[in-house]
């Protein structure tokens, strides 16, 4: 084995990670914690093995649960899924690297500039205006009207896909860096969604491998999440003690369940992995719909968005990016 294929990186994270929880956790005695947050740790189980293994971040499970079933304030579910996505989606992106999965750095490095302007704009002028179950609503639907339309693109027999950006020029760069900007003012939201919205643009347009696109979706979560994390916890001092209690007890986790979920999709096919992004969608929308239980406007508006997603990503579609 090569010293590449040797996730070294990740190994060193882990150990401080846990060295330090351990630490923390002994030093105060704090195990109660356990009963108190439970449910947290059973949502993060599978939050972060999803968070690894796909486009989608671990809040885009943590935050409908907490603020929709368990009633959870939406702004201590959004600072929470920062922090724990803070441990989780950097131990997978140190496993990417460290294990030399293929990842589209041109992807990458565009989308997480804009992403650090949305993401900040967002924060500041975007979330105190948004009504936690409309924005749930339009997340679920936007997403279902993708997983459509990824499914009909990968119904043809004969699609070609990439591993990298063919002929990357500097229309890509400002087209890359507008989708990081509305997708850093998404995940200002929720916590997550430049991953997924950017990945729509990539396997659609560009027809990027989902087996690339996925891996590369998650580096640029991991760094669009800790400077979220770093916002609320350092610059607006609005990290509660509840976000804290739930992130440390739910640390030892994350730290582990992510890697292993980005591990696994490293040997899935690419028609596998996007067969498991099509229910992870399909089961988001359905449970949004029962746990939310939308009025008829709530339903319009739906179904408005769900019409609007898919004349988008149908547009893209049919608009693919040439490859030569």
């Amino acid at each position: 084995m090569t010293n590449k294929k040797v996730p070294r990186l990740y190994f060193t994270f882990l150990v401080i990670v846990l060295g330090c929880w351990a630490y923390y956790m002994f030093s105060t005695q704090n195990f109660s914690l356990y009963l108190k947050h439970y449910y947290a740790v059973l949502t993060m189980v599978f939050g972060s093995f999803i968070a690894g293994s796909s486009p989608e971040g671990s809040a885009a499970i943590a935050y409908p649960i907490f603020t929709l079933l368990l009633k959870t304030s939406p702004s201590v579910a959004r600072n929470f899924a920062f922090a724990i996505q803070s441990i989780g989606m950097t131990s997978a992106s140190l496993l990417i690297i460290g294990l030399a999965i293929k990842v589209e750095w041109n992807y990458i490095k565009y989308v997480t500039i804009g992403g650090v302007f949305g993401l900040i704009f967002g924060t500041y002028y975007i979330v105190p205006l948004i009504s936690p179950p409309l924005a749930k609503l339009f997340f679920v639907s936007l997403w279902l009207s993708f997983g459509l339309v990824l499914w009909n693109e990968n119904r043809k027999p004969k699609r070609e896909v990439f591993v990298a950006i063919q002929r990357f020029a500097k229309s890509d760069m400002a087209r890359l860096f507008f989708f990081g900007l509305i997708g850093g003012m998404i995940s200002s939201i929720f916590g997550t969604g430049i991953n997924i919205f950017t990945f729509c643009l990539m396997t659609i347009y560009y027809r990027i491998d989902e087996k690339v696109a996925v891996p590369s979706s998650v580096i640029i979560m991991t760094i669009e999440t800790l400077l979220g994390f770093f916002l609320h916890a350092g610059i607006i001092h609005d990290f509660q003690n509840e976000s804290f209690e739930m992130w440390i007890v739910c640390v030892p986790v994350v730290a582990v369940f992510a890697p292993l979920g980005s591990f696994v999709i490293s040997k899935v096919s690419r028609r596998g992995i996007a067969a498991f992004l099509y229910v992870i969608l399909i089961v988001q929308f359905i449970g949004a719909m029962w746990v939310i239980k939308p009025n008829l406007q709530q339903l319009g508006m739906c179904l408005i968005v769900l019409i609007l997603g898919l004349s988008t990503f149908l547009y893209l579609s049919k608009m693919q990016r040439q490859s030569n």
